[in-house]
C-alpha cells in the first residue's frame, strides 16, 4: 500500500476525517430540521459565489462561503413573514445563484482553473492549509454544540416547544444556518456541487436504521461517512475513477445492505412473534 506514503493521500484522509466530524453534525441537524432542501439550495446557490469569485479575481472559496451565507438567511427572510412559501424561497435562490454563477463565468476571460473540482470534487487536492482551515471549523462546531446540545436538539425536533422553554430560537436557527452554509463550502471540496448533499443525509439514513437518538445519530453517522469515505477512496484508486463519486457510491450501497438487513431481521423477528 505505497499510496499512503503519499502527502497527498494522507492529506486525503486527514480531510475525511474532519469532514465525517463535521458531516455527522450539521447532517443531524439537517436531517432532524428537515432541512436537506434548503441545504440543496444552498448548495447550488454558492455557485453564484463561485462565478464572481473567478471574474473578480478572488479566492472562489470565500466567495461561494459568503453568498452562501448570504442565500441560507435570504431563504430564512423571505419565508419568515409566510408571504413566500420555504420551497418557493428556496427555488428563487437556487437558480438565481445558479444563473449568476453561470453569468460570471462567461464573463471571465480565459480559463477558469479548478471549476470541475469544485463542480465534481477532487479530494485529492486538498492541501495543509485547506486542513487546517476544517480543523478549526470542526473545533468551533464541536465547541457550539457542546455547549448548546440540548438548546440545538429542542430547536431542531420541535421549534415551538423550544420558544416555550425559554430558547432563542432564531438566534439557534441563524447559528447554525451559518454553520450548514460553511460546512457545505467547505465540503464542496470532497464531492462537489452535484454530489454534495448526499454526504450530508446518507449516513444519517443509515445510522436511523439502527437508532434514533440525537447523539447516537451523530457518532454512528460520523463513524459511517469516515469508514465508506475510506473505502470509497481506495476503490477510487484501485479503479482509476474521481473520488468523490465513488464514496457516494460507496455510501448508496451501505446503505442498501443495512436496509436489507434489517428488513431481513424484522421479517425473522415478526415470524418468531
Amino acid at each position: 500500500m505505497d499510496i499512503f506514503n503519499y502527502t497527498f493521500f494522507q492529506n486525503a484522509l486527514w480531510a475525511l476525517l474532519l469532514i465525517s466530524i463535521i458531516s455527522a453534525i450539521i447532517g443531524t441537524y439537517i436531517v432532524a430540521r428537515r432541512m436537506l432542501f434548503i441545504t440543496g439550495g444552498i448548495t447550488h446557490a454558492s455557485f453564484g459565489g463561485l462565478g464572481i469569485g473567478y471574474f473578480l479575481g478572488i479566492n472562489p472559496t470565500l466567495a461561494a462561503l459568503f453568498f452562501a451565507i448570504l442565500s441560507a438567511l435570504g431563504v430564512e427572510w423571505m419565508s419568515r413573514g409566510k408571504t413566500v412559501r420555504e420551497d418557493s424561497a428556496i427555488a428563487v435562490i437556487w437558480t438565481l445563484g445558479m444563473a449568476i454563477g453561470i453569468i460570471f463565468i462567461f464573463m471571465t476571460p480565459g480559463y477558469t482553473p479548478g471549476l470541475t473540482e469544485f463542480l465534481f470534487g477532487n479530494i485529492l487536492t486538498i492541501t495543509r492549509n485547506d486542513i487546517l482551515v476544517f480543523a478549526a471549523f470542526a473545533a468551533l462546531l464541536v465547541v457550539y454544540t457542546l455547549l448548546q446540545y440540548r438548546r440545538i436538539v429542542y430547536t431542531a425536533f420541535d421549534t415551538d416547544f423550544a420558544y416555550t422553554r425559554g430558547i432563542n430560537t432564531r438566534l439557534i436557527n441563524y447559528i447554525m444556518t451559518f454553520f450548514v452554509a460553511t460546512a457545505v463550502v467547505l465540503s464542496i471540496r470532497l464531492v462537489g456541487i452535484m454530489l454534495l448533499i448526499s454526504i450530508l443525509s446518507l449516513p444519517q439514513m443509515i445510522a436511523e436504521l439502527f437508532c434514533h437518538r440525537f447523539r447516537a445519530i451523530i457518532w454512528l453517522s460520523g463513524l459511517i461517512n469516515l469508514m465508506a469515505g475510506i473505502g470509497g477512496l481506495l476503490l477510487s484508486y484501485w479503479l482509476d475513477v474521481p473520488a468523490g463519486a465513488t464514496i457516494v457510491f460507496t455510501l448508496i450501497v451501505v446503505y442498501l445492505v443495512a436496509k436489507l438487513l434489517m428488513s431481513q431481521v424484522q421479517r425473522t423477528v415478526a415470524k418468531r412473534q
